[in-house]
């Protein structure tokens, strides 16, 4: 997968050495020069294109056309406003990916303006604590389909109303589904006679209405 980074800030040069890590194709965009000093010491010099990323002739250098993938993550939203609309409507680049760095400009990262996804770190945080506050012990491990499913861990306390209850006879919530059970070193791939214990590690793909739920279900019974 080639991905095209445009950004060589702290944000795009980490996104690019991981990239680069696990295999893809990465090309990082940057035109400042103290910046670039720096990306040449960190990255293989092929990866990095100097230029700005709001020129459609830079973007092409970068091989933009055979790019499946387009992160706009400069310290600047109406560049990477530019970029993503570029992207998507001059280039035809089927993911577009940017970030917002004023919040107050989040409304016009749209689908409409080329953005699939964007990255608004402090709506990021805001929804980190909120999670960290209402789901206690519970350990988000993933998020799907946009934030409207997360995989998740939870662990069995002692006292919850799941200890010995096989997973048919557990009144689920809706959206909620058991993928794994980590009991000790062992993986347990769950069936609906797996009866469950204290301790065991919960790995279950849910919605937030049903993340509460199952916490309810598995948490310390003084909870709730």
């Amino acid at each position: 997968m080639l991905v095209i980074v445009v950004g060589g800030g702290r944000t795009g040069s980490h996104l690019a050495t991981l990239l680069h890590s696990q295999g893809h194709q990465v090309r990082l965009i940057e035109h400042r020069k103290p910046t670039l000093t720096r990306l040449h010491r960190e990255l293989p010099t092929e990866i990095i294109v100097e230029g700005e990323g709001t020129d459609p002739q830079i973007l092409e250098s970068a091989e933009i056309k055979e790019a499946q993938v387009v992160a706009a993550v400069t310290d600047n939203d109406a560049d990477n406003l530019v970029t993503a609309s570029l992207a998507r409507f001059h280039f035809n680049v089927k993911r577009v990916i940017a970030r917002v760095n004023n919040p107050k400009n989040a409304w016009l990262f749209t689908q409409e303006m080329g953005v699939d996804v964007s990255l608004n770190h402090a709506d990021l945080m805001a929804k980190l604590i909120e999670e960290e506050m209402s789901l206690g012990d519970m350990m988000i491990l993933s998020k799907l389909r946009r934030g409207k499913y997360t995989l998740v861990e939870e662990k069995i306390y002692p006292g919850a109303k799941a200890i010995g209850v096989a997973i048919k006879d557990l009144l689920l919530p809706p959206n909620c589904v058991i993928s794994g059970i980590l009991r000790g070193s062992e993986m347990i791939m769950p069936r609906g006679i797996t009866t469950l214990e204290a301790g065991d590690e919960i790995i279950a793909m849910v919605d937030d209405d049903a993340a509460h739920e199952l916490a309810r279900l598995l948490g310390r019974p003084n909870e709730y």
